[in-house]
């Protein structure tokens, strides 16, 4: 049988101004930015750090209506996700819905990356969001 969950993908981490927080990743801790891109069906700009063996995500809200906006406005800046690397994301949504779990996407939509994506709801996961990530090929690593 296949295991639902690969590894962990990456984290995200909501910030008012990604210009603002990236050097304190590149500079201050030394790590390498991969890219910034925008996500326009998020409504983010998100900017890829490689750790060496999970990738940290900056989600910068690209207007007032975006998920991240309404984050950062209600809980300040912080880790916003945990994104599991899964295969196949279509049957591992099926299978976390058979076991009970509530999702927030029944159907994996694009990502940043590239990426397909889903939500579990944070109601169902002991209030951590967290995100199935399938990218091609599979999961990142």
């Amino acid at each position: 049988m296949e295991k639902v969950i690969n590894n962990v993908d990456h984290i995200g981490i909501a910030v008012k101004s990604i210009d603002a927080s990236l050097p304190f990743y590149t500079e201050v801790l030394g790590l390498k930015l991969v890219g910034i891109e925008e996500v326009p069906s998020e409504q983010v700009k998100v900017a890829f750090i490689d750790t060496g063996n999970v990738m940290l995500e900056l989600l910068e809200a690209t207007n007032f209506e975006s998920a991240i906006y309404k984050f950062v406005e209600k809980r300040g800046e912080g880790i916003h996700h945990i994104a599991l690397g899964v295969n196949s994301i279509e049957s591992r949504i099926q299978e976390l819905k058979e076991k009970g779990v509530q999702m927030i996407h029944d159907n994996p939509k694009e990502g940043a990356h590239h990426a397909r994506v889903a939500f579990m709801h944070p109601k169902s996961t002991h209030h951590v969001l967290l995100e199935l990530c399938q990218r091609d090929g599979g999961s990142q690593k």
